[in-house]
């Protein structure tokens, strides 16, 4: 886990070492004593070992600090700091970052193939985690994301044909699954998602026109019902109109042919051109 190591300001530090450095050769200067003059040499080598604890962090960048292998702690403070000298600085950036997973052609729960890629916006909210928890928390990262991607698409179908069920295509749904998942996932290594979603997502080329065919199929179908369930609302209600008003008078015989008649007109696919009956015509 991550913790707080010791820091001090860098220019004050820098301030005290150079007035003790110039201080301890001022009385051997003014005394001529070999003694304090070899005094002096050893505490300037001192101030000098010292100076290797001076860093500079930049804003939105953490420094992890290690004491000859031992992790003693992250210092996230900007500017110019001064920590424990003879230690390793490794340096840990805390911006937010994004990549793109490459296009990874999976089946979907229909086991149609499909091909996939996502973006994932992410940032460093333990150092200690991210420098030590795993190998490489990039590497990390992009592996948990093609994994997770890959699992996604092996989960939903690519088109949902029936309520209730979440397809590829929900954007939102399913960005926040893929987002709700890859924080589980990376929570290891100290990182935090901040958000995932699907930047491509298409049928796999060889299946792509036929996919694309039974797609507009199922749109026709869907539109024909809907246009059915119209009609026969409409007709319903015409039939209930003409009773109410008493306008006419309709058997059941002439009753079927009007919503024959209606239906033909309501649900074809091309204009109707109406034929009226003006009468009839006695020879």
């Amino acid at each position: 886990m991550e913790r707080q190591a010791f820091r001090a300001n860098g220019f004050v530090v820098l301030l005290v070492l150079l007035v003790v450095g110039i201080a301890a050769f001022v009385p051997a200067i003014a005394l001529r004593s070999p003694l304090l003059l070899v005094a002096a040499i050893v505490l300037d080598v001192i101030l000098l070992l010292l100076t290797t604890g001076f860093t500079i962090i930049n804003p939105n960048e953490s420094r992890v600090i290690q004491f000859f292998g031992r992790y003693i702690g992250s210092v996230s403070d900007a500017g110019f700091q001064w920590v424990v000298p003879l230690t390793m600085k490794r340096r840990i950036t805390l911006r937010v970052r994004n990549f793109e997973t490459a296009k990874l052609k999976v089946n979907d729960a229909d086991g149609n193939p499909v091909e996939i890629a996502a973006v994932v916006v992410y940032k460093v909210v333990d150092s200690g985690k991210a420098a030590f928890a795993v190998d490489d928390y990039e590497e990390y990262i992009a592996i948990q994301s093609e994994a997770a991607v890959r699992h996604l698409a092996t989960t939903h179908p690519y088109d949902s044909h029936e309520e209730g069920r979440t397809s590829l295509r929900d954007g939102a749904e399913v960005a926040s699954e893929l987002t709700t998942e890859l924080r589980d996932r990376t929570d290891l290594a100290g990182v935090e998602v901040l958000e995932a979603r699907i930047t491509h997502l298409a049928y796999a080329p060889e299946i792509a026109q036929a996919m694309l065919v039974r797609q507009q199929a199922a749109q026709v179908v869907a539109a024909r019902t809907r246009i059915v369930e119209g009609a026969v609302g409409m007709v319903g209600l015409a039939l209930d109109r003409l009773a109410e008003q008493g306008v006419v008078e309709l058997d059941e015989d002439r009753k079927a042919t009007m919503v024959s008649n209606l239906l033909v007109v309501l649900c074809g696919d091309r204009a109707i051109q109406p034929v009226v009956n003006t009468g009839t015509i006695y020879g």
